[in-house]
């Protein structure tokens, strides 16, 4: 169990939405538009694995979809509990990651699309490559098991937990979507275009900040197991943009990052777990 302090306190979704709200009308509204793409995949790792034909799920070393395919789904499962639970504390109606509508739904039908090779998408072509990612246009997310294997033997972010920060991450865009954060992000883009990454950042840093409130949530019901923290932190680390530079590159390239170094999302995700709230996840105001 961890030893990190825990404040116990009731969490709720008003005042991040105000908070976010009013970054967007300080920095010049919200503009009109189709706006900008800046909800990029999780990760991106050129060259790994070659992509397969479309259809084509035998990758070596990948998980067996149905193994895999349930632990998506059961982890899923729980953050989504996690989810609705907040937006019914403020009012809200929670709709799970698509196809699904309600949490029952999805208990049947699984919101989360697990596939390793390849697979089409609302958002176009999802590949090995493109690792796991949200997709606003059909409100899903995509799992590409063979980067479980990628975090874990090329970046020494092994274990369930680590698995399940992935997740906690991937849902937590759909949060963002569901608040309507990410149309807000595109269109301040659209209106400033050299705020493109730093806004790309600070949205992926809010998501690992609301993976950060699942795994509290985690922790209140005693089912974290030593070093289970651990393993999502360095999970969070492994993907860094800087990391990920360094190991791609070579070349450390700050002002091209889309998702926040290292250290930037570490910390963030350690930020949700110690508060549980999402409050505590404003990374539109101040420094990150």
């Amino acid at each position: 169990m961890s030893s990190i302090p825990i404040p116990m306190g009731k969490v709720s979704l008003p005042v991040l939405l105000i908070a976010v709200v009013a970054f967007f009308l300080l920095n010049g509204g919200f503009g009109g538009g189709s706006g900008v793409d800046v909800n990029a995949p999780l990760e991106q790792f050129p060259g790994d694995t070659p992509a397969a034909p479309e259809g084509q799920v035998s990758v070596p070393d990948a998980p067996p979809p149905d193994e895999g395919g349930q632990f998506v789904a059961q982890v899923t499962r729980d953050i989504e509990e996690l989810w609705s639970e907040q937006f019914v504390a403020a009012g809200r109606d929670y709709d799970p990651v698509g196809p699904a509508r309600t949490l029952a739904e999805a208990a049947e039908q699984p919101g989360p699309v697990v596939f390793s090779g390849r697979t089409t998408t609302g958002c176009g072509i999802g590949s090995a490559a493109t690792g796991p990612f949200y997709c606003p246009a059909d409100e899903r997310v995509y799992i590409d098991l063979t980067f479980y294997r990628q975090l874990s033997q090329r970046f020494g972010a092994s274990g369930d937990f680590a698995q399940a920060y992935v997740l906690a991450h991937e849902v937590g865009h759909h949060v963002q979507h569901l608040l309507g954060v990410d149309n807000q992000v595109r269109q301040l883009a659209q209106r400033d275009p050299s705020r493109r990454n730093e806004l790309s950042i600070r949205q992926e840093l809010q998501a690992d900040c609301f993976a950060g409130v699942w795994a509290h949530s985690v922790y209140e019901r005693e089912l974290m197991e030593q070093g289970d923290l651990e393993e999502g932190l360095r999970a969070a680390a492994a993907i860094g943009d800087d990391r990920i530079q360094e190991q791609t590159t070579g070349r450390i390239s700050p002002e091209s990052w889309t998702h926040g170094s290292s250290e930037q999302r570490a910390r963030w995700l350690r930020r949700g777990f110690e508060s549980g709230s999402p409050d505590s996840c404003d990374t539109f105001a101040g420094d990150i």
